[in-house]
């Protein structure tokens, strides 16, 4: 159906691109305003310092080579876990143990597994030190930076994959497996096939989330191992150089740019519909032995185990005096908190309310339109949905910094535009999740509802929507997740009148007052952890008959 017959698609439309116009092309466009014009003159200057600086070009090699090594190893992780969690026909208490350890690394500052990892095999740390009795131990480079980032975000990936795989009919599966094939046949020929678009969507927000990452490396990386978002940052916040950072940030849209277009190529050659509404329904399908199911489990279990460890050793890092110097139990961190800090709490809590519906009505909607409906400009709008995802947080931060700081839109120092950087920044996780959800569901199912006299907003909301409810709450969850966490691009918004969370923990960290920092921490993992348990309730309340299962994918 067209848009100039139907009225609720144009307007939808029309809707998503003046906001996608406001909040992510013209604060690019004001940046860029800023990067390339000097007092009135066009100047290239910032660009050809990043272009012809050696110590730069290193810099977007290792950027791309990081977010690669993560791409692949957090996707490899997350479908691990995702396969374990859909087909390993486990008891619900162990789903819930293993949704809980994946879900901790997500739930928390993205740099708080990097401040484990100091504490556990830094010179001092607790294994290579005290365990092992290992000195002159530096635990900065690539594998450490790597190995932070692969367990703080491969959590996505699994959000991804989960509900793909829970979604695909069995009885594909199974009838590969009554004609004579092997699990492993049936594996590698049907049900891995089927999860491309998901491995493809999983890869290309793990790669955006590396190279948007500055905190990390920041922490890890060393002087040897240097990544242009570190690089940006130190430009604009050590040097003053708005100019030089924001050359240095734009560089990287470049390669996000490629993948996402590769991704798009790669995933659009193929069929992957399995929910056509056709059939007596889904026969269950025991997809694994029990010794590949043993071998699952353990791979998962040793995972588990590593993000359990980091988090127990945050927990008690918020319990006593000092970590490494004084054990002695107290609670005077969290004295600390709930008085200096429960302003930042009061406003993160608030901010995070008011973006997390806002982000999930925004990414199905949108996914809805660009994957179902067609309309001039469709994939330009998928396009310019990812940039302020692909963009590293810095250059967003500074772009709305910019292009918000002056009347007409004087909105600097307002909650609103740290909300609507949360919205336009971490709502594409709920687009490509309701992208890839919808490429299964077969295009009859809507058009038998609109052949009915149906409109489109009638059959959206009746037979779309309860399909792709497991992406709108997975989309819900991750946008209150980072709108709990984030740091990169919040941290030059926010203002007296507004403050968060993860600045209070970063200024803490710099501060050396390691332990308020492990105990707001703490606080964030335990909201996080309350809300999304209530999200998965809401969402078994309201799903409809019919609707894509969706099992514990949320913790609920």
């Amino acid at each position: 159906m067209g848009m100039r017959k139907d009225p609720a698609v144009t307007t939808a439309v029309f809707v998503l691109w003046a906001l996608l116009a406001l909040f992510v092309v013209y604060p690019l466009a004001a940046l860029f305003a800023r990067m390339l014009v000097d007092h009135g003159t066009f100047t290239t200057a910032g660009l050809a310092a990043v272009l012809t600086d050696r110590h730069q070009i290193r810099a977007f090699w290792n950027s791309l080579l990081l977010a690669l090594l993560v791409g692949i190893a957090g996707t490899m992780i997350g479908f691990l876990f995702a396969f374990t969690a859909a087909r390993g026909r486990l008891p619900r208490v162990l789903l819930t143990v293993l949704d809980a350890a994946v879900l901790l690394p997500l739930v928390s500052p993205p740099f708080t597994t990097a401040i484990a990892m100091i504490f556990s095999f830094g010179p001092r740390g607790l294994i290579t030190y005290d365990l092992l009795g290992l000195k002159s131990v530096t635990v900065y480079g690539l594998t450490s930076t790597l190995f932070s980032e692969v367990l703080t975000y491969f959590p996505i990936a699994y959000l991804t994959l989960r509900p793909l795989l829970t979604a695909i009919d069995s009885n594909v599966e199974g009838m590969a497996l009554s004609l004579g094939a092997s699990r492993w046949r049936v594996f590698r020929t049907v049900t891995l096939p089927l999860t491309i678009p998901g491995l493809a969507n999983a890869f290309l927000l793990l790669f955006a989330a590396s190279l948007a990452d500055f905190a990390t490396p920041l922490i890890l990386a060393g002087n040897d191992f240097q990544v242009l978002p570190t690089q940006a940052y130190l430009q604009i916040t050590g040097l003053f150089d708005l100019r030089g950072g924001a050359a240095l940030s734009f560089v990287l849209l470049l390669p996000a740019l490629a993948v996402f277009l590769l991704q798009r190529y790669w995933v659009s050659r193929r069929y992957y519909v399995t929910i056509t509404g056709k059939g007596a329904g889904q026969a269950p399908f025991d997809s694994t032995s029990p010794g590949a199911r043993a071998v699952l489990l353990v791979a998962c279990a040793l995972v588990a185990l590593v993000i359990v460890y980091f988090y127990a050793l945050l927990l008690y890092a918020s319990v006593v005096v000092a970590l490494g110097a004084n054990h002695a139990f107290t609670l005077q961190h969290y004295r600390v908190i709930f008085t200096d800090g429960l302003k930042a709490i009061r406003d993160t809590l608030i901010i995070a309310g008011l973006a997390m519906p806002l982000g999930g009505l925004y990414g199905i909607l949108l996914g809805y339109l660009v994957t179902k409906k067609a309309f001039p400009g469709r994939r330009t709008m998928e396009l310019v949905s990812m940039i302020n995802y692909a963009l590293p947080g810095t250059i967003v931060g500074i772009a709305y910094l910019i292009a918000f700081n002056d009347p007409p839109l004087e909105l600097t120092g307002t909650a609103l535009i740290i909300i609507a950087c949360y919205i336009f920044r971490y709502g594409p996780t709920g687009i490509r999740a309701t992208v890839a959800l919808l490429q299964q569901i077969d295009k009859s199912l809507e058009e038998a509802s609109q052949g009915l006299g149906a409109g489109s907003g009638t059959t959206f909301r009746r037979v779309t929507l309860p399909l792709i409810m497991p992406a709108f709450f997975a989309g819900l969850g991750v946008v209150f997740i980072r709108s709990m966490t984030a740091i990169s691009a919040t941290i030059f918004l926010v203002s007296i009148g507004w403050t968060l969370i993860t600045v209070k923990i970063l200024e803490n960290i710099t501060e050396l007052s390691l332990g308020p920092a492990a105990a707001f921490s703490v606080l964030v993992v335990v909201i996080v952890f309350v809300v999304i348990a209530l999200i998965g309730r809401v969402l078994r309340l309201f799903r409809a008959p019919g609707a894509v299962p969706m099992t514990s994918l949320l913790g609920g």
